[in-house]
């Protein structure tokens, strides 16, 4: 049965440093986050965004607190647990891409599923299927730098999804791209979300693509705030 909450924080905190240079980045967080709801995290740069994502996604620790991921307790587990945790239910879309540049677009969307365990015919179609829902049928077989960057990121888009995650954590997925490419990116990665169902946080400077997620929450001075 899976988790009620997809996400739970209790009195998160993250300091770096000792002593007099210690900077605190986050303080007391609480967060609960439900299935299928998209959330905008929002804050000026700096805040800790992108660190109080890594950490909900087990990639970091927190220097005190709890985090609860599918019911799963990231700070009572190690990395070979977080790691098959986030193989089996979570996607990323950075906003650099983060394609391997020797792999092909197909091959690229299909790198989810088999190191999940799928074979390679049930990977292959649903790759393909994606690919071709995205606009990118007749690029299947161009390499990363065969592609503009909206294409590269529309790959990006279709491997987050290949792996059928419950919770996508997205790092401000169009800050590489100008204003009508990322606008195009946006109707795509919420067209999926809807279709999937999944579960979306999604880190971004942008209060128009905020706008369109179900809640918004901002950091400032190391504390979250959730704006009506």
């Amino acid at each position: 049965m899976p988790a009620e909450n997809i996400v739970e924080v209790h009195g998160l905190s993250k300091s770096v440093g000792q002593g007099e240079h210690q900077l605190t980045i986050l303080t007391g967080v609480e967060l609960v986050v439900k299935p299928a709801e998209t959330i905008a995290l929002i804050g000026e740069s700096g805040s800790g965004k992108s660190t109080l994502l890594g950490i909900l996604a087990g990639l970091d620790d927190g220097t005190s607190g709890e985090v609860n991921l599918f019911g799963q307790p990231l700070h009572n587990m190690d990395e070979e647990q977080r790691a098959a945790l986030r193989a089996s239910q979570v996607g990323f879309v950075f906003q650099s891409f983060m394609l391997v540049p020797t792999l092909n677009a197909l091959e690229n969307v299909q790198l989810p599923s088999l190191l999940r365990g799928d074979g390679e015919k049930q990977s292959r179609q649903q790759a393909t299927e994606l690919l071709t829902q995205l606009g990118l049928g007749k690029r299947l077989h161009h390499l990363p730098a065969q592609l503009s960057g909206g294409e590269q990121q529309r790959v990006a888009l279709a491997r987050a999804f290949s792996g059928r995650p419950g919770l996508l954590f997205a790092d401000e997925p169009t800050g590489n791209l100008d204003r009508k490419t990322g606008e195009h990116i946006v109707d795509l990665l919420f067209s999926l979300n809807r279709d999937t169902g999944t579960t979306l946080i999604l880190v971004t400077h942008d209060e128009q693509l905020a706008a369109r997620c179900d809640r918004r929450l901002r950091l400032r001075d190391g504390k979250l705030w959730e704006e009506a």
